[in-house]
């Protein structure tokens, strides 16, 4: 393995490793940096598996410090949107331009799917479309913070990336 190849490697999964730390901290409520990490997770890795691994791993250990919870099976695969708008974006090998609507979608994706899971499979809401529009109602004071986490992280962590790329670039050899 090259040495720029393994300097990026490590560089990823140091970020992500502080990511899923952050999560760990006290925060306000839904202020995470987990979508963030599925985000750059699908951009820096290598390998869809490596990004999707990496993030389910990043869960998996921080819900095990914080404990982990009935409906984690939506919760998780929620996750995996971020993943694969990351991929979009490495073969787009795209800039500022693409990361915000991606990471805005990425958002929007997991305030939609998440909620709509606990109003489909949990009894707070009633089943009918004014149940549904009762929980998404409910879920917008949640949502704002998670929306303000989602681009402080991904900022966080594509800006790291990039000054640490920055950094450590290798040196062109002398012949």
């Amino acid at each position: 393995m090259e040495r720029t190849e393994l300097l990026s490697k490590r560089i990823t999964a140091t970020l992500i490793a502080l990511g899923a730390g952050a999560r760990l901290v006290p925060h306000p409520w839904n202020f995470t940096p987990m979508m963030a990490i599925g985000l750059y997770a699908g951009a820096r890795s290598a390998k869809l598996r490596s990004a999707v691994l990496a993030t389910m791993l990043a869960l998996l250990a921080s819900d095990a410090v914080l404990g982990f919870y009935a409906g984690m099976w939506y919760v998780y695969a929620a996750f995996l949107v971020p993943v694969l708008l990351g991929r979009v974006l490495r073969r787009q090998q795209a800039g500022i331009g693409l990361l915000a609507p991606a990471a805005l979608a990425s958002s929007l994706s997991f305030f939609v799917l998440t909620n709509f899971a606990v109003w489909a499979t949990g009894s707070l809401y009633p089943h009918t479309l004014a149940g549904l529009a009762s929980c998404f109602a409910a879920a917008i004071p949640f949502y704002q913070n998670q929306l303000a986490g989602d681009a402080f992280y991904t900022a966080a962590l594509f800006g790291a990336d990039a000054i640490l790329r920055h950094l450590f670039r290798a040196e062109p050899q002398a012949a």
